[in-house]
């Protein structure tokens, strides 16, 4: 079956990150790509220069002419950097009944900079998170939105559990932040707690991971696996992709979505 997936997120033009990763990786899992740009950003390998968002009416104009045309059967949510776009995503989603939704709370850029504000922070935990049925951050972004510290394993599940409680839906924390293996930890919306183990993959090029995980478990919630299941084969093409190693850029240079092509 082919699914039909619509990314809501920034574009990166360095192609790497965002939209442009988003879509990549939807082609990549057999399903039709739809997308509504929240923020133009001016980013490469090396940095992101400068950020402008999408007037927030005219998002909801996206949004409006995806879903009263071709229902997504998945929803993945990228970077939001402004409250009024938050407010119109939120609003639109639930006129809408978007289903199988995935939400990256994308805060920081692989190169370090700052992508979202305090005040849209707030908003997004109280008015978007709380309507995801998983919502996929980091370790850094773990502790921002907990307070927690966290650089264990046993820490990810606290700050998992702590998260899933708080949003009333499912959390994955990834650890790739944290040393060792690759450990990513799942509370489920029942408080359940399962880890997904894997090889960690030594390479600098790692520009649009988390955009490219969130987007590859929409895809798998899209061809109607499990939210277990959906990760377990999200978290492979992500291994799969750094594998492959490209290296473009003076930078953290993107994964190759396209591995499997070149096989």
């Amino acid at each position: 079956m082919i699914g039909k997936v619509l990314t809501i997120a920034g574009s990166d033009p360095s192609g790497g990150a965002g939209i442009q990763a988003d879509i990549k990786t939807i082609t990549m899992h057999g399903h039709y790509a739809m997308s509504v740009i929240t923020s133009l950003t001016a980013q490469n390998t090396t940095e992101v220069s400068g950020i402008f968002d999408i007037p927030a009416d005219f998002v909801e104009k996206q949004l409006d002419a995806v879903f009263t045309d071709i229902f997504p059967d998945a929803v993945k949510i990228g970077m939001v950097s402004s409250p009024d776009i938050i407010e119109v995503i939120s609003k639109s989603l639930r006129k809408y009944g978007a289903k199988n939704i995935v939400a990256d709370p994308v805060m920081v850029s692989t190169s370090g900079c700052r992508l979202i504000s305090q005040e849209a922070e707030d908003l997004l935990c109280r008015k978007l998170l709380v309507l995801a049925d998983v919502v996929t951050p980091n370790v850094p972004e773990a502790e921002q939105l907990t307070g927690l510290s966290i650089a264990t394993v046993k820490d990810m599940k606290k700050a998992a559990e702590k998260l899933s409680d708080e949003l009333n839906t499912a959390v994955l924390v990834k650890g790739g932040h944290i040393s060792g293996s690759s450990v990513d930890v799942l509370c489920g919306k029942d408080g359940s707690l399962t880890l997904f183990e894997g090889e960690r993959i030594n390479s600098r090029n790692t520009h649009g991971t988390g955009c490219t995980l969130s987007s590859a478990i929409a895809s798998n919630l899209a061809g109607g696996a499990s939210l277990a299941d959906s990760v377990r084969c999200a978290k492979d093409y992500i291994s799969e992709a750094l594998k492959a190693g490209l290296d473009i850029g003076k930078g953290s240079g993107p994964l190759n979505h396209f591995f499997k092509l070149n096989k």
